[in-house]
């Protein structure tokens, strides 16, 4: 892909809106090992999509700017298609490409892709998102820096989140971890514990699962006969993780008692097991986790201040699996690697679809699940529908259809007002009556033009006055090929002559 340093012709200015329409190619070619990129789309007029290899480049042509990203499916033809923007609204035209498009699942070949919609191309999955401004304005994950795959993101307030944490790892630091049941809070204390350098083990517990008249056995050890089935002395979870990491999952769930003796541990830095009188000193890391909230825990006195206080030296969210569409490439592909027998699975674009339509309610161990149902399922084949669980096969389908053709009017996502019939050109052009106000768009319309925009228009709607509305002889005019002058045509929202 292009570096930062090849684009900086087509950097966006310092007054750029603070949220841009980004294009993220989230699964090429149905091949999950195929890294998902982003693509900022301001100063974009065209993006271009063809079979090649991975390769991304921005140039200007016809005075169209214009994104060109091929990708190895071999399902899309050389010059698949392209998106053409204009006012606000992104236009779908596959032209004759062998394989039509499909968005939301519905197989197309024009029409309006709304943000958010699933655009297929081959085995190819992309979606338009609105996202704050970036200055890398081409991003391939492989560019992404994480300590784990699985915290891999795009999403910029996360990735600026799992940064601190990372830089913050070597310290003594106690972290909590927020976030719904399996957004990934071990794999998160893992990466901790892994940066950490420190030399001891890493140690989870969950402090649901323990019985709270075992508890303090079971987090501060216990002697020889301390209590009745006391046969060995034991260790227990803070002297185990001595040197280490300790990370207490499901902090919310201790009792009070157990969270007052917590926190003498943690703060003396030493415990007394059950049945001994001398206190052991301890040198440990703390990682805690909960899907509750803690704050609100502490303001209606559940929860010790104190030891809410101890715990969170630093407080890392992970959003929730839904609010992370744009990640879920990185995470198909992160969890795939872990399978052996998912070597180089392929997906195809039907399965692509549901599994991005599907709003994973039980976040990324829902969706680990899902695949380790589907590969052995898929066997040597690729992933398709029938793989999936059935919740996933049943995600349901937005009521979109989108436009069977490309219609001006009815793309643009408002009704632009055709003004000054006269500016249709002379009554003797050809087909005239088909075009009582081709050549003008509304004032307000017109307005949201850039100048460089404004100036081809006109250009292209003198050509088209002086040609008496021909399109081959204008684009001859025009010194563009007919296609490009159909492109524009499109771009500025003028109706389309017949001839």
């Amino acid at each position: 892909m292009n570096t930062e340093s090849d684009l900086v012709a087509y950097r966006p200015g310092d007054h750029r809106d603070p949220a841009v329409d980004v294009l993220f190619v989230a699964l090429l070619g149905g091949d999950p090992a195929l890294s998902p990129s982003r693509h900022v789309l301001t100063d974009v007029d065209v993006v271009e999509f063809g079979r090649g290899d991975r390769s991304v480049c921005r140039d200007c042509r016809d005075g169209l700017r214009r994104l060109v990203i091929h990708i190895p499916d071999p399902l899309l033809s050389r010059q698949h298609g392209q998106l053409t923007h204009a006012y606000g609204t992104w236009q779908l035209d596959v032209g004759q490409a062998k394989n039509a498009a499909a968005i939301d699942g519905v197989r197309t070949r024009a029409g309006r892709l709304s943000r958010g919609q699933l655009l297929a191309l081959g085995n190819t999955i992309l979606f338009i998102a609105r996202e704050p401004a970036s200055e890398a304005l081409d991003l391939d994950a492989t560019a992404l820096s994480a300590p784990q795959p699985e915290l891999a993101t795009f999403h910029r307030d996360l990735a600026a989140s799992i940064d601190r944490m990372a830089r913050l790892a070597g310290s003594a630091i106690p972290m909590l971890v927020l976030g719904e049941t399996g957004t990934g809070k071990e794999v998160a204390a893992r990466a901790i514990h892994a940066l950490s350098g420190r030399l001891g083990s890493f140690v989870a517990v969950n402090c649901a699962a323990i019985a709270p008249t075992l508890l303090e056995a079971e987090l501060f050890g216990h002697r020889r006969a301390a209590f009745s089935g006391a046969t060995t002395e034991r260790l227990g979870h803070l002297r185990t993780s001595d040197h280490g990491t300790l990370f207490l999952d499901e902090i919310a769930e201790l009792a009070l008692p157990a969270q007052a003796a917590l926190l003498r541990a943690l703060q003396e830095r030493e415990v007394v097991p059950v049945g001994a009188t001398l206190p052991v000193p301890v040198d440990l890391r703390v990682v805690a986790a909960t899907h509750r909230d803690l704050e609100a825990m502490v303001n209606q006195g559940r929860f010790r201040e104190d030891l809410y206080a101890r715990l969170a030296g630093f407080t890392l969210h992970l959003p929730p699996l839904r609010a992370r569409r744009t990640d879920l490439g990185l995470l198909i592909a992160a969890l795939l690697r872990r399978q052996s027998s998912a070597a180089r699975a392929k997906i195809t674009w039907p399965a692509g679809t549901q599994l991005f339509r599907y709003t994973w309610p039980r976040n990324i161990r829902e969706l680990e699940r899902a695949l380790e149902i589907a590969v052995p399922l898929a066997g040597a084949g690729p992933i398709t529908v029938d793989c999936l669980p059935e919740a996933v096969r049943g995600a349901p389908v937005p009521q979109v259809a989108p436009t069977s053709q490309l219609d001006p009017e009815a793309a643009a996502g408002n009704q632009l007002a055709l003004v000054d019939q006269s500016a249709a050109g002379p009554t003797n052009a050809p087909d005239a009556v088909a075009l009582p106000a081709a050549a003008s768009v509304s004032a307000r319309a017109r307005d949201d033009m850039g100048d460089v925009q404004r100036a081809d228009r006109d250009r292209v709607l003198r050509a088209l006055h002086d040609c008496a509305w021909n399109q081959t002889r204008a684009a001859k005019q025009l010194g563009i090929s007919r296609t490009t002058l159909v492109t524009k045509l499109g771009l500025y929202r003028i109706p389309r002559p017949r001839n």
